[in-house]
């Protein structure tokens, strides 16, 4: 899976509101989410849940004939957060370098 299929299916609300359930209680079952997900009803967080899996943010787990699901932790996601932490992290690096000439102008002109 790459890290494209998974920024694409992050592209939608729904797959990041159902995401956002899923952190929050490790593992749902189609019907735990649909309570939760007021947006779209059953069929539509089974397409989302679908799309999340071929992407490999989420995995399935069978038991009798309820599915279970969870955030791939060894999945895409994986890279999809390392790739955001180094974006972030270089956006404010250069905000910190943004904030100090600022400040060094500031006290420029305070001088003059």
């Amino acid at each position: 899976m790459s890290a494209q299929l998974a920024f694409d299916a992050l592209a939608d609300p729904v797959r990041r509101a159902i995401l956002t359930v899923l952190a929050e209680r490790d593992e749902c079952s189609v019907n735990e989410l649909v309570d939760q997900i007021d947006s779209v009803g059953r069929t539509g967080v089974s397409n989302h849940l679908r799309i999340l899996r071929h992407a490999g943010l989420v995995t399935e787990r069978k038991a009798g004939r309820f599915c279970f699901y969870s955030i791939d932790p060894a999945g895409p996601a994986r890279d999809v957060i390392a790739m955001l932490q180094e974006l972030f992290r270089g956006a404010l690096s250069d905000a910190v370098e943004a904030a100090d000439r600022t400040a060094a102008t500031d006290t420029t002109l305070r001088r003059a």
